[in-house]
């Protein structure tokens, strides 16, 4: 089992932007380079330098160091959320093991475990995010965490359950995509292994797949890493520098975002076209207390229930500032109806991800959609 970590220093304001330019010689461009090569120059015996595509590349690895300044620890770049997922899993699970998983977090995650981890010989159960702490963690190899849960906004004490697994003896993983790093910090909080969906926010440009794991236990990173190399779960060079264009935005779209849901939701709180009403940042909320205390802010998801699924979809489908669309944290506000992809959610349910648009605009907009 890895030791408690340490701590880490907090990324200071506009550090993303300016990680690349603090170490540039005179006549390098500012923006890193797109390196494609499959092969390297590599005369004598190998000495860690680049040597073949499928190992390193130059273009992940400026990335990579946006990545790990961002979760203040070493970072690896996947091709996908699940290529992270699956990295994590790979690295920590085996044969006779036992897996924890939240209930009505992302889909795609419960469906990984079950079609392959499953019949390799890992134990699966599952449990509600909201009640995630019921029954303890002993016995549990793996703990699998996702907070707030996607899409139904639950949220789960990081430190007090990371603590807990790791007095059972287990490992936690935190699935940390829908607040980021600048939102929430899984790892100073006691988690093992943060896996993120850059897909989203951290990209912000619905332009490309894309995913990380972060991890201050070495041999954690480096297992993920031989994981990587050896199943060729590698990202394009293309998307490595999107990615790392996109990450160096991230702050100013991040607030941007976050505020301007906090606003949005606070106006939504009364209003009669809506039977619930989920957002974190607001007092009534159930997890508010929770993510006050754990969250540096509120993320840019709401989720809103209106009275049926024709309400709902024609909310989606006619407001002009809000693209129908599945996936969230990008540049444009997107909203979609969860249950047509059969998560346990009411038909009228709509996952509503806010963009970068001016907020009296977007709430025009929305408010004459509803």
């Amino acid at each position: 089992m890895p030791d408690t970590p340490k701590s880490y220093p907090l990324l200071q304001p506009g550090a993303l932007l300016h990680k690349r330019g603090q170490s540039l010689d005179k006549g390098t461009a500012i923006a890193p380079p797109i390196t494609t090569a499959s092969m390297f120059h590599l005369p004598g015996q190998p000495d860690g330098s680049d040597f073949y595509g499928r190992a390193t590349n130059p273009t992940w690895g400026e990335t990579e160091a946006l990545l790990s300044a961002l979760e203040g620890a070493p970072a690896l770049l996947f091709p996908s959320g699940m290529a992270a997922i699956s990295a994590a899993f790979f690295a920590t699970l085996r044969a006779g093991m036992r897996l924890l998983l939240p209930s009505d977090g992302y889909y795609a995650t419960r469906r990984l475990a079950e079609t392959f981890l499953a019949p390799l010989g890992v134990t699966i159960e599952e449990r509600a995010t909201a009640n995630f702490g019921a029954g303890g963690f002993a016995g549990f190899d793996v703990v699998f965490v996702e907070t707030p849960s996607n899409p139904g906004l639950d949220m789960i004490d990081l430190a007090a359950v990371a603590a807990e697994v790791r007095a059972a003896g287990g490992i936690t993983i935190a699935d940390n995509t829908t607040l980021t790093p600048l939102g929430q910090r899984p790892l100073d909080l006691g988690v093992d292994i943060v896996v993120s969906s850059d897909t989203k926010c951290m990209g912000g440009h619905s332009d490309l797949l894309a995913g990380h794991v972060a991890s201050r236990d070495p041999a954690l990173i480096a297992a993920m890493e031989n994981w990587r190399m050896l199943s060729g779960s590698i990202p394009g060079a293309h998307t490595a520098w999107l990615l790392h264009r996109g990450l160096e935005t991230l702050e100013v779209r991040f607030d941007r975002m976050c505020s301007t849901a906090g606003t949005i939701a606070a106006r939504l709180a009364d209003h009669p076209a809506l039977t619930r009403l989920r957002y974190p940042g607001l007092p009534q909320d159930p997890a508010h207390n929770l993510a006050k205390a754990q969250c540096a802010q509120f993320g840019f998801l709401i989720g809103l229930t209106l009275s049926d699924e024709e309400t709902a979809e024609a909310f989606i489908n006619t407001c002009p500032l809000i693209r129908p669309a599945t996936s969230f944290g990008g540049i444009h506000t997107s909203a979609e109806r969860r249950a047509r992809w059969g998560d346990a959610v009411d038909p009228g349910f709509v996952r509503l991800s806010i963009g970068v648009e001016p907020v009296e605009e977007l709430w025009d907009a929305v408010s004459a959609g509803l």
